[in-house]
């Protein structure tokens, strides 16, 4: 292109465009859209993302609102998660699928913002004809990545408007309010009741201290830099690859000893601190109450050169999920396909992306697929894709299939024991041959991707059945991990208190002493999901000024199986025997008898009599319903 034509930086991403195969003109076919199960299912992946980020772009909103612009979130696969805008644009944007669940990484759409800042890890600008695609042209887009502390790319934030309303502050708009996005993650992920280490707040002005525009360092008890914020590598000249490798006193004049010293006289008070390339910075630090420090020693946190990365997130003390997480890390990176077994539940999926976000290939696509949950006439076109017309039903343009999508990346195949015989002789030819072609004919593409596979199911004794091809079976099971039930796991109250702690990041939330004991003797039959949908439940019923979560937040179902011990009546599976039956039958007849008497005892009166048994005023009533003669 000639020179004058387009920054020099936006002319690589329109090769890397032309490489794809995209066009300029006309439709591009083959792009991914993600049904609202598959968005609910991204959203729940990215809760803590979102969570953070919807009160920012409410605010970047307000900032933008009568633009005729919206506001977008996008996850590092591209996907967009979340957008609010003017509703006349919003009407504008969805013919060009700037919409909730389409993907707008580069090589799908070209040149755009969000996925030109998702594959160049940068800030930008891509206005009117700067788009690849002619027909985003009538577009002008700023967008900024997000990271994760420990410097993981997360997704993007993007400001997409009329081109005709373009402004050159939108950038920086955008840049700030992701940066307090990341700001919010830091908080969460190292929040001093959990994160066992220095936190460091720096600025150049001691008033900038506890601002937005503050540096935030995370430094483990052996001076190992393990978490940051944009403003704080900026300050000591560091770059996101640092993180990991690079120790304190490499950037710091100061010792690891002085700082801990501060801390135990005072965490309000700013210190002037000095940098290694000579310039004088304000410091705050404050220490996790959990960390064990001696002067000159090595503390009691990982040793240095451990990784603090996502699979290390997932160790909270159970030696069987140490032994995995070990396990797992030693092939990662290796042309090795992992196997997860494990009963409903356990967190096979969550193990497989961990592996992902922490191996080289996290900045590319994690693609989930649930073998269990696609209708067998459907699971090969969503595996493999189609060309247009492939069968009736099928979209103009085609799609190029959820393995297409894996390249780069990591492809999880979920409950793959599910898997039709028709379709396993399918995939065993893409991962021998490492190309795909789409249904309805058409050249085969190279594939490359990491494969990770999970199951409830125990392989073995389906080949024996005749349901699972053996050699299928050898293909993926590089290594096998056996992931642990909850009722099996020795670390239940870490679990707990990192599960409380990821739902409700902005205040501490405890668990009554007899009620998690009673918690901890649970078999829980759906295991960790079970446990993360129960926390949820009882903490949406908390109410304000509550901090202790008690018998009165739980679901009905789930307190009456805590008090017999039993698993919970929808769940129970082998337990839901006659004897479990008789006695939920017996203690729900003693509840409403409790129930009855009590409303008795308060005259009638509803309200004081749910005041007094710690339940709500709707449970008073429904069971009061049941009792005969209730009415």
């Amino acid at each position: 292109m000639p020179p004058d034509m387009i920054q020099s930086e936006l002319s690589r991403s329109w090769l890397r465009s032309w490489n794809a195969g995209l066009q300029p003109c006309g439709r591009t076919p083959g792009v991914p859209h993600a049904s609202a199960a598959q968005l609910a299912r991204a959203l729940e992946i990215q809760r803590e993302l979102v969570a953070h980020a919807r009160p920012v772009m409410e605010f970047l909103f307000d900032q933008t609102r009568d633009s005729d612009s919206m506001v977008v979130l996008a996850g590092t696969d591209g996907m967009l998660l979340h957008a609010s805008g003017d509703p006349q644009f919003v009407d504008r944007a969805e013919r060009v699928a700037l919409r909730p669940g389409a993907t707008w990484h580069e090589q799908y759409r070209g040149t755009n913002a969000i996925g030109t800042a998702l594959t160049d890890d940068r800030a930008l600008v891509v206005h009117a004809d700067e788009h690849f695609l002619e027909r985003n042209g009538f577009l002008t887009c700023a967008a900024a990545p997000i990271h994760a502390p420990d410097g993981h790319l997360l997704g993007a934030l993007d400001v997409s408007g009329d081109y005709r309303g373009y402004h050159r502050h939108t950038l920086g708009l955008v840049r700030s309010a992701a940066r307090m996005i990341e700001h919010r993650l830091f908080e969460t992920r190292h929040d001093l009741r959990q994160w066992a280490g220095l936190r460091l707040r720096l600025h150049a002005q001691p008033e900038g201290l506890g601002t937005m525009t503050e540096g935030l360092l995370a430094v483990r008890g052996d001076g190992v830099l393990v978490g940051a914020s944009v403003s704080a590598l900026d300050l000591l000249g560091l770059v996101w690859q640092d993180l990991g490798q690079v120790r304190l006193d490499a950037v710091l004049v100061e010792p690891l000893d002085q700082l801990f010293d501060w801390c135990q006289r005072s965490v309000h008070i700013p210190r002037v601190v000095h940098t290694t390339s000579g310039e004088s910075v304000w410091l705050r630090a404050e220490t996790g109450r959990s960390l064990q420090y001696t002067r000159g020693a090595q503390s009691q946190l990982p040793e240095a050169g451990q990784r603090k990365d996502a699979l290390a997130a997932l160790d909270t003390g159970d030696a069987v999920m140490q032994a995995a997480i070990a396990r797992a890390r030693k092939v990662m990176d290796k042309p090795i396909p992992l196997l997860l077994q494990g009963e409903s539940g356990v967190g096979k999926e969550m193990f497989a992306r961990a592996v992902h976000d922490s191996g080289t290939r996290c900045t590319k696509a994690f693609v989930a697929v649930n073998c269990s949950a696609l209708p067998e006439n459907l699971i090969e076109a969503e595996l493999f894709g189609y060309q247009g017309g492939a069968f009736t039903g099928a979209r103009r343009e085609g799609t190029p299939g959820r393995v297409r999508e894996a390249h780069g990346g990591t492809l999880f195949l979920d409950e793959i024991g599910d898997m039709p015989l028709s379709l396993q002789a399918r995939l065993l030819r893409v991962l021998q041959e490492r190309e795909v072609v789409p249904l309805g004919g058409g050249k085969p593409v190279p594939v490359d991707f990491s494969l990770v596979c999970a199951t409830h199911r125990q392989l073995p004794l389906e080949m024996q059945a005749g349901r699972f091809r053996e050699d299928l079976y050898y293909r993926i099971n590089g290594l096998t991990l056996q992931l642990p039930a909850l009722r099996e796991r020795s670390d239940f109250d870490h679990l707990l208190e990192t599960q409380l702690s990821r739902l409700v990041p902005d205040r501490p939330i405890a668990v009554a002493a007899g009620l998690r004991d009673n918690l901890r003797r649970y078999p829980w039959p759906g295991n960790v999901r079970q446990l993360a949908n129960a926390l949820r439940t009882a903490c949406a019923l908390l109410e304000e000024h509550e901090s202790i979560i008690d018998w009165h937040h739980l679901s009905d179902d789930l307190a009456l199986a805590l008090g017999l011990g039993v698993a919970a009546p929808d769940q129970a599976g082998a337990a839901g025997s006659e004897a479990v039956d008789v006695r939920l039958a017996k203690l729900q007849s003693i509840s409403r008898q409790a129930i009855a008497q009590t409303v008795a005892a308060c005259a009638g009166n509803l309200s004081e009599a749910a005041r007094v048994l710690g339940v709500s005023r709707n449970t008073v009533y429904r069971r009061l319903r049941e009792v005969p003669g209730g009415d």
